[in-house]
């Protein structure tokens, strides 16, 4: 694996890059723009660690045919700039190269394939399937990030805790390309698991951070808070059922109770959401891959979500009013 590419070099952008650079095994490029860009040109690769800042250099550039082909591509950014990542993608895909979206949320690939979803398309994330059309879903690797970092500044990353990659095949199942992209990683520094079922990865994920999301970001409040008030914490278990309901249904199934994730949510503290993070920056949120596809999903096998219309609902509108999230 010689040349790995970083779409979209924020906080876990940066974060991969800059420990995929240290590594010295592999040139590390990025496809970036604006500040970010600037600054990666001028600075390189930046990450504040608790051992201090890793800075090493890189190519960085805004038109992805100056980059060229690649053996793995990681797309880092945020839901709503998916559609433009996917209209300037291609110069770095050759037929071998692996795809690995590195992002919050329910990606446009995750009902591909799915029986009980014929079609596989989700509207929500990807509208008429172009994102799909754009990335072949036999190159896509699957990914769930375990980590917390932000940026200070364009192009600048503190690293705040965690460094688990989960990743595996989209149909299931491990495969020596995912094991080799595992191992890469793993010699970075990253705490990696390959598993055989990434997409109950990403869907036990989801169901932690589906409700924390959206309510801290319309309420402010860090998740200390939103687990400090019962009528808010009864709620979001509420929904969490109703979410565990439907990944039953899609064989993403969770057996833990919502106050046990509550518990494991409770010892992080005082953290703010990525969520709430984009609000505070007057950033778009992202709130399509993480509540608007579990809603599109829930009404595809009809099944019962009271909670999730309200909580999505209630922050598409919070979001439009703040010029956050798209008009209808």
């Amino acid at each position: 694996m010689r040349k790995i590419c970083i779409i979209g070099a924020g906080a876990v952008g940066g974060f991969i890059g800059a420990k995929l650079a240290a590594s010295e095994r592999t040139e590390i490029s990025a496809l970036a723009r604006g500040a970010t860009l600037a600054a990666l040109r001028r600075h390189g690769w930046r990450l504040n660690t608790a051992n201090g800042l890793i800075q090493t250099p890189v190519r960085a550039s805004d038109n992805a045919a100056e980059l060229g082909p690649q053996d793995l591509v990681v797309i880092a950014v945020k839901g709503p700039a998916l559609s433009s990542v996917a209209r300037s993608i291609a110069p770095l895909l050759a037929p071998e190269t692996l795809v690995m979206p590195a992002m919050n949320g329910v990606p446009w690939w995750f009902c591909e394939g799915v029986a009980e979803f014929p079609g596989g398309t989700l509207e929500s994330i990807d509208p008429g399937g172009f994102i799909a059309a754009a990335v072949p879903f036999e190159q896509v690797l699957g990914c769930v990030v375990h980590a917390s970092a932000s940026t200070s500044e364009p192009g600048l990353v503190q690293h705040h805790m965690g460094e688990g990659l989960i990743l595996g095949e989209p149909r299931g199942g491990q495969s020596e390309r995912a094991e080799a992209v595992a191992r890469r990683l793993a010699q970075a520094g990253f705490q990696v698991t390959h598993s055989p079922d990434i997409r109950r990865e990403i869907w036990y994920k989801l169901w932690g951070n589906m409700t924390m999301n959206p309510v801290s970001a319309i309420t402010g409040a860090s998740m200390d808070r939103v687990l400090a008030d019962p009528l808010v914490r009864d709620f979001c278990s509420a929904a969490m059922r109703e979410v565990a309901a439907i990944g039953a249904r899609l064989g993403c199934r969770i057996e833990q109770s919502a106050e046990d994730r509550h518990a494991i949510t409770a010892r992080l503290g005082a953290v703010k959401t990525s969520m709430l993070q984009d609000v505070e920056a007057g950033r778009p949120i992202e709130l399509d891959a993480i509540v608007s596809s579990v809603y599109e999903i829930g009404l595809r096998l009809k099944q019962p979500m009271p909670n999730i219309a309200a909580l999505l609902g209630l922050t598409r509108l919070f979001g439009r009013v703040r010029g956050l999230y798209p008009e209808a």
